[in-house]
């Protein structure tokens, strides 16, 4: 029976969610199974993947042939890396402790790559909060200047009227104090 390792859809319109499975090869896409070993959610950012490791080794290295992007995520995941050491140990290249090693090595270095990646991608996100946040400051530093002036203007011009409305008052009263002591 010839196998197939495929992504089979789920979720709703617009927001696709995947399980890896095992099929046989005419079964349609999103049919019978033989079994899962994983899903991949690429709506996320990095796509998240829950994989299976042993159960998709096992069936890698019993012939079961992948789909193109099925391929890239067991690749990247490190499927492949394990299987291409343990063809190297089957051929009698290196011994299985240093297969197991150099895999652990590749790990680790995929591992330390994807955090450098997460934490320029920290570092990005907090130079642009940053900078929205300098450019909002002079927006708002700049509505203030305007809306200082305009109440400067405003103080001013309540200052002039009021002192207009002094100046006409201060004529008149010593006028009306001069005629009350001529009527006595």
């Amino acid at each position: 029976m010839a196998t197939k390792i495929r992504l089979q859809r789920h979720g709703r319109k617009s927001y696709a969610f995947y399980s890896i499975v095992i099929a046989d090869v005419r079964a349609p896409r999103d049919g019978r199974f033989i079994e899962k070993i994983g899903t991949y959610n690429p709506n996320t950012n990095p796509a998240t993947v829950d994989l299976n490791f042993e159960r998709a080794l096992k069936w890698v290295m019993n012939g079961a042939q992948p789909t193109d992007t099925v391929r890239n995520i067991l690749s990247r995941e490190g499927v492949y890396m394990k299987k291409h050491l343990l063809g190297g140990v089957a051929k009698g290249a290196f011994g299985e402790a240093e297969a197991e090693a150099k895999f652990e090595a590749w790990k680790n270095n995929k591992q330390s790559g994807l955090a450098a990646l997460k934490a320029k991608q920290d570092e990005a996100k907090k130079a642009e909060a940053k900078a929205r946040l300098d450019a909002e400051k002079k927006v708002n530093e700049a509505k203030a200047k305007i809306v200082a002036e305009k109440k400067a203007a405003e103080a001013a011009a309540k200052a002039a009227e009021e002192a207009a409305k002094a100046a006409e008052e201060a004529p008149e009263a010593p006028a009306a104090e001069a005629e009350t002591p001529a009527a006595e």
